[in-house]
């Protein structure tokens, strides 16, 4: 019986050694048969040279944000000088140290009502934005003092590109000045700054920097007084000259301030009252953010072949964004090739090392990528189905139709309503298939002469009724959406789909400004009109949606509204049916969309 049992096992721990020699050597025919990428086999053979940590994706996102050049863009242009705030902050206490800075400055730092209001308000409601801009500041700032020193440059004016782009190179003004220095075409053409469809150096730090520089110096050489040059930078040297002529031939900035164009009277004290922040900003508990990379942790490599973005973090393994950060003035994520010239590329220090120590093999990968992408397209387009040409529309006379820009809350049936046109006139005029149309869009409207009758168009005007109801129906699914792309922030959304911020954030719920890669958002919400049946005909007889709508809250007729911290016209509009942005705008003359808790609105007034 024993021996029974000692063969049973013996027998077992054969078979089960057997099996597992049999599984390995099927795993290792498994692995046999698993092939490297072209890419992965480059990388295999690169040599890791590890140097330095990795930058931080939140500091990245600091670095490309558009919040804080807006928010300060817009505080610049409409905080009033002449309206005292209530701050903390003696006035006294506030001389002496404006007199403390005025002692180791070239420039003329008096205290004045102005300045005075301007700091305030900044430290009331702007301290958040001071500190992020202190953490960009110690990438940026060694790069101006470096490049202010050569050209003898008060250091100071390092502090001037805060409050032209809020130390975003990729900043662009509504006129088109663009970097961290905002030039414009011509003036940054006249630096010898080069912008074509691969490059524009007005977003390059250092190149942009050194044209800063190069101007403020010969503008000191003309007028003599740093003051003078700042506003020059701001509304060019012939404004300020007229100014001075205005003014009885005063040369002093405060003197001539207010025959300066209205958006330099507030340049020279933002720019004092940025200063004043950046001295003093441990008084005031401001503590700035820390940078993870200094520019210092960085550096550049010349590229000899065209490479993309895509390719060197692939190979590289960086984030693409990383890379953007850090190269801003390639305007389409690619570092071109032109004969004769030299083009740089700035990484991280350990990337760079990578970079040099593999160069033959990255070469290699990116002329085989480019090979296999020139192969697939000619493939794609021989093999391609032959498409059947599509029938050319008529040709429309532009001369007989008028434009008119979609806003929030219009839909097709009160824009037809507005023209005495029909929807499917203007379905017809701008090539719509359905009735949904998009905030921004311009249609085209055809000028027709106003009918005699009212009789005729009793019929008309129901079946625009039904086609505004129909409008407003699907406005309720059709909101437009976005997905956020890489790059992204809340403010350069809201700026492309002409909304704001607290707008997106409110339909979206968002509590913070974080927005993840691939995230759709809502960018802009149909806002229906809310009928009663009985109203209905009333809409039809009145042949005006306006006539309609002011029936349609007649109940409130003059009710007053005081705005709620977190407000928005948008969301105060859909509080009262029927009610639009524009007729809040109309009733209260509001020119934009800035309002703040405690206004009072009229509603119907």
């Amino acid at each position: 019986m024993i021996v029974k049992k000692i063969s049973l096992v013996v027998t077992a721990l054969f078979s089960l050694s057997m099996f597992a020699q049999e599984s390995a050597e099927f795993s290792r025919e498994i692995k046999q048969d698993i092939k490297l990428s072209y890419l992965d086999s480059i990388k295999s053979t690169f040599k890791k040279e590890p140097l330095a940590a990795k930058v931080d994706s939140l500091w990245m996102n600091e670095l490309v944000s558009l919040d804080i050049y807006d928010d300060l863009t817009k505080d610049i242009q409409t905080i009033n000088k002449d309206v005292t705030v209530d701050e903390e902050l003696p006035t006294e206490l506030l001389k002496q140290r404006l007199a403390a800075m005025n002692q180791k400055s070239p420039f003329e730092i008096e205290y004045n009502q102005g300045l005075e209001n301007i700091i305030k308000s900044f430290l009331k409601n702007r301290k958040k934005s001071f500190s992020r801009l202190m953490a960009l500041s110690e990438y940026y700032f060694p790069i101006f003092e470096d490049a202010f020193a050569k050209q003898n440059v008060p250091l100071e004016i390092k502090y001037l590109a805060v409050v032209e782009s809020a130390l975003n190179p990729k900043a662009v003004s509504k006129m088109g000045a663009t970097g961290l220095w905002q030039f414009m075409y011509g003036t940054g053409k006249q630096y010898a700054l080069k912008i074509d469809s691969y490059i524009d150096e007005r977003s390059d730090p250092l190149k942009a920097t050194a044209a800063c520089s190069e101007y403020m110096t010969k503008m000191f050489n003309i007028f003599g007084d740093w003051e003078l040059v700042l506003a020059s930078y701001n509304s060019g040297p012939g404004n300020v000259t007229k100014a001075i002529r205005r003014s009885g031939g005063k040369t002093k900035y405060w003197d001539i301030r207010n025959y300066l164009p209205k958006e330099t009277q507030g340049y020279v004290p933002a720019f004092l009252a940025t200063m004043y922040l950046f001295e003093y900003h441990k008084e005031h508990g401001i503590n700035p953010e820390r940078a993870v990379v200094k520019n210092f942790e960085t550096d550049t490599i010349c590229i000899k072949n065209q490479m993309s973005f895509k390719q060197i973090a692939d190979l590289l393994d960086m984030p693409q964004s990383q890379i953007q950060l850090l190269n801003p003035s390639y305007k389409m994520n690619v570092v071109p090739f032109y004969q004769g010239e030299q083009h740089f590329i700035r990484l991280p220090k350990d990337k760079i090392a990578t970079f040099v120590s593999n160069e033959d093999q990255i070469y290699a990968y990116v002329k085989h990528d480019a090979e296999h992408r020139s192969t697939s397209s000619r493939l794609a387009v021989k093999y391609a189905p032959k498409a059947k040409p599509a029938a050319k529309p008529a040709a429309i006379d532009n001369s007989d139709y008028e434009l008119y820009k979609v806003r929030k809350g219009d839909n097709l049936g009160a824009i037809a309503s507005k023209y005495n046109v029909s929807t499917t006139e203007l379905k017809k005029w701008n090539n719509l298939k359905t009735n949904a149309v998009a905030i921004g869009r311009s249609l085209k409207i055809k000028s027709v002469e106003e009918a005699p009758a009212k009789s005729n168009s009793v019929i008309d005007k129901r079946e625009e009724a039904i086609a505004a109801a129909d409008d407003k129906e699907k406005s309720k699914t059709a909101d437009q959406d976005y997905v956020v792309a890489a790059g992204d922030n809340l403010g350069s959304i809201a700026k492309k789909f002409g909304t704001t911020i607290a707008e997106l954030k409110e339909l979206n719920n968002l509590t913070s400004n974080n927005i993840g890669l691939g995230k759709t958002l809502i960018v802009s919400k149909a806002s229906p009109i809310i009928e009663e049946p009985a109203s209905v005909s009333t809409a039809i007889a009145s042949n005006s949606v306006d006539s309609f709508k002011k029936k349609a809250v007649s109940k409130n007729i003059g009710e007053d509204y005081y705005v709620k911290k977190g407000d928005s016209l948008y969301s105060i509009s859909k509080k009262y049916p029927g009610v639009t942005i524009s007729d809040i705008k109309k009733w209260n003359g509001i020119k934009d969309e800035d309002i703040k808790p405690g206004m009072k609105l009229k509603i119907n007034g």
